[in-house]
């Protein structure tokens, strides 16, 4: 790989480090790069994963105090988005690169559209929950269900497995996907729930990246090193200032990054 192809890397995995700790979707910026530069589809994104898994390590040291102050409600999360990657990233080893073209648009869509109406999203799954539990008589102060935190919600560890087993399957986007889960079945706002989805994201790439390297000694599955070396330096720094600027942006500038950046990532789709 030439010097020059190197440096844009390096650039791209700064920029999108920086961007994976804001909002997510990082990958949107270096897969494309990746494929342009002649490395095919099932191969720019093993090669991405392992590369762009330095930006979620990045991302998490930035949010570590946040992380910690959540810590006894997440072992189910990271639990399940574990389990989701790694099957997602033996589907990619196994499925025809088209599938990719159906699968994406769509999912970048539903995240799109949790983001845009988390908000009467989760008034209704709330007013829902209510009604069930006072039908059921758990509303009163000292119950269990009334104490448990959102994080724990069954409904949302289920639609973060499912969104999980996306991400070790592609990566690119799964920040969006995440944040919309996070913040319409918590009711919370995008940026306190970024802390989470920067550790998930660590655990899905994490996972997906270990599958691939595995694979690529055991039967050949090809990563370009060059390629991921550049990329995991760029985006090791990107990720660590990228948490400290996501701290600093107000809530209508996050959402409005993670809309544009969605509908960027559609137009690549179908262009």
């Amino acid at each position: 790989m030439e010097p020059l192809s190197l440096i844009v890397l390096l650039v791209m995995g700064t920029l999108a480090g920086a961007i994976n700790a804001a909002v997510g979707s990082g990958s949107l910026l270096t897969l494309p790069v990746l494929m342009a530069l002649g490395i095919p589809p099932g191969v720019a994104v093993r090669t991405n994963t392992v590369g762009m898994l330095f930006s979620t390590i990045g991302s998490v040291v930035g949010y570590r105090k946040e992380i910690d102050a959540e810590k006894h409600d997440l072992p189910p999360l990271v639990l399940t988005a574990a389990g989701g990657a790694i099957l997602g990233s033996l589907l990619l080893l196994v499925s025809p690169a088209s599938a990719l073209d159906v699968v994406v648009p769509v999912l970048i869509v539903v995240a799109l559209a949790m983001v845009v109406f988390q908000k009467r999203i989760t008034a209704a799954l709330r007013a829902r929950s209510d009604r069930r539990r006072a039908a059921q008589g758990k509303l009163s102060p000292g119950s269990d269900d009334a104490d448990r935190s959102p994080l724990r919600s069954p409904a949302l560890v289920g639609s973060m497995g499912a969104a999980s087993i996306y991400g070790g399957y592609f990566t690119a986007a799964q920040g969006i996907l995440y944040l919309g889960i996070l913040g319409t079945f918590t009711g919370r706002t995008m940026g306190s729930v970024n802390s989470v989805k920067n550790l998930l994201s660590l655990v899905v790439n994490l996972c997906a990246a270990a599958v691939y390297v595995i694979a690529h000694f055991v039967i050949g599955a090809e990563i370009v090193w060059l390629a991921t070396a550049a990329i995991a330096v760029g985006a090791l720094i990107g990720g660590y200032f990228g948490a400290h600027l996501a701290k600093l942006m107000p809530e209508w500038l996050l959402r409005g990054i993670i809309v544009v950046v969605a509908l960027i990532a559609l137009v690549r789709q179908f262009v």
